[in-house]
């Protein structure tokens, strides 16, 4: 009987098939081959939201900084006879009523905003987390943490804010306290709906059958879960925390006037508006591209940290 000699696959010598059987054509690729991408590129890419928050704020940052290096005088030294300055080769940016150069103290106003967003965050995140998992991994304590975390959210943050700084005297300490105070119960919500999530789940249940201590569950187990959607919540609790920082600079409820930030110089501009708009559009400008790139960045954090909205490329 007649037989067809083809290759076998993986094989260095001819396999004898039947006669009539004809050999298989070969498969073709379903998936397009993967590219691997690595590093600075692929991780831009990837996530190019995140990167071009990230980018911003470091520029932002970098300002902050370098300030007393970028071509900038004292903030705070005043010269009646140049006041209300057009922008110029001299002033950049112009100069306020009292003869001050508005591009320095726009610099310099950089490191007011971006130590309280920072701080407010770390210290709004760190108390909130605490809470978080207290109430939800305790069942007796929840009743009670969360009934004065929805006193505290009933108040609006900013009247919080106004009403806790009208106790004590403005300074960038006090503002970050009272900011603080006014964005915990939100983070604490937040942590308490993960780990009640997580504290029905099995390898949870696991180790409570095991004998596993209470704090080493919370610690081991539940924390390292709850890291992910708190960090994309600390970049929105810092963009939130510059905004109010503003507004109570700008009522005169926030730093001292002494202190140049973006709030006080646009309260200080405010009486000039219609004659001189410079004087409030440059510090306007720069705190809404500070917010808008920690939005961009806390966007991209959660698309990366989310498997079900991560973008593969």
């Amino acid at each position: 009987m007649a037989s067809a000699t083809v290759l076998a696959p993986n094989a260095a010598s001819p396999a004898t098939l039947p006669a009539g059987v004809n050999a298989a054509a070969p498969m073709p690729d379903v998936l397009p081959p993967v590219k691997a991408r690595k590093g600075l590129v692929g991780f831009i890419r990837r996530n190019p939201t995140m990167a071009v928050g990230a980018f911003i704020l470091g520029v932002m940052v970098f300002i902050a900084i370098f300030a007393p290096f970028l071509g900038t005088v004292d903030p705070t030294a005043l010269a009646p006879a140049k006041r209300t300055r057009e922008p110029s080769a001299e002033f950049w940016f112009g100069s306020d009523m009292l003869g001050r150069d508005v591009y320095s103290r726009v610099m310099y106003g950089a490191r007011v905003s971006l130590i309280v967003g920072f701080s407010v965050a770390a210290l709004a995140s760190l108390a909130g987390l605490t809470i978080g998992l207290i109430s939800g991994y305790i069942r007796l304590a929840d009743s009670i943490i969360m009934r004065i975390m929805d006193g505290l959210m009933s108040i609006p943050p900013i009247l919080l804010a106004i009403a806790l700084m009208a106790l004590t005297r403005g300074s960038v300490r006090n503002v970050i306290i009272a900011i603080t105070i006014a964005e915990v119960p939100r983070v604490s919500r937040l942590v308490r709906g993960v780990v009640l999530s997580l504290r029905e789940q099995p390898y949870v249940e696991a180790a409570i059958a095991a004998g596993t201590r209470t704090p080493t569950i919370i610690i081991r187990h539940i924390l390292p879960n709850t890291l992910a959607p708190l960090t994309v919540q600390a970049t929105f609790i810092c963009a939130a925390a510059m905004i109010t920082e503003s507004i109570l600079s700008f009522i005169g409820a926030g730093t001292p006037p002494i202190i140049p930030s973006w709030g006080n110089i646009m309260a200080e501009g405010r009486a000039l508006w219609q004659v001189k708009p410079y004087i409030v559009f440059f510090p306007a400008i720069f705190l809404s591209i500070t917010v808008l790139s920690i939005n961009l960045l806390g966007d991209g954090l959660r698309d990366a940290l989310d498997p079900r909205m991560a973008k593969r490329l």
